[in-house]
């Protein structure tokens, strides 16, 4: 009975809190290649695995990054957002985001820190979270939130998959991509307090 209410708090302390990156996921899967599908995934694991770590650290009160500066991360996304708006219409795309097989590519780099800094204000969250658990505790709600991530990954790739969506979101990529990216950079600052510590 135990387990069960451990499983059920951790799932929804993951959705209330990864909720937002489907819309995220949506848009790099409908825009992405077939070779860079391990990106995506790879990348998006390996950032909640730092953001996990971080929080871990938090919770057992070894943590020494103040919270607003992890929002300094929302740069990335924001970076990405601009790029995106002014890019020529004859770069091709492939070119851009995907190196050569073989290593990780920069697409590789960007879903993991866009993963990390989509979820920074989830420290909030995860902290407190962790400390109320005991080890075993602890090693069940981590075993579901992995499991989750692939959930997340899994429906994000289903709905990129339809059609319509897939159509809407390249017919509409100069506009949406750039708003989606950018307001998750200023999102992301602002909720993790980086703009009182830049204009104070």
């Amino acid at each position: 009975m135990k387990l069960l209410v451990t499983i059920i708090s951790s799932i929804i302390a993951y959705i209330a809190t990864s909720i937002d990156n489907i819309f995220i996921l949506l848009i790099l899967f409908a825009e992405m290649k077939k070779d860079s599908l391990k990106d995506i995934i790879l990348g998006q694991y390996v950032g909640f695995t730092i953001l996990i770590v971080i929080s871990l650290l938090g919770a057992f009160g070894l943590t020494f990054i103040p919270q607003q500066w992890i929002g300094l991360l929302g740069l990335i996304p924001m970076y990405l957002g601009f790029k995106a708006l002014f890019k020529d219409e004859e770069d091709d795309e492939g070119d851009e985001i995907v190196e050569s097989a073989g290593k990780f590519s920069k697409l590789f780099f960007s879903v993991t820190f866009i993963s990390l800094a989509a979820s920074g204000d989830n420290l909030g969250v995860y902290i407190p979270y962790f400390t109320t658990l005991n080890i075993s505790e602890l090693v069940v709600t981590l075993i579901t939130f992995y499991i989750l991530v692939a959930v997340l990954c899994y429906i994000s790739y289903k709905l990129a998959s339809f059609k319509y969506i897939s159509e809407a979101i390249e017919k509409f990529e100069r506009i949406i991509v750039p708003i989606v990216f950018i307001a998750l950079g200023i999102m992301i600052m602002y909720e993790n307090g980086t703009f009182n510590i830049l204009f104070n």
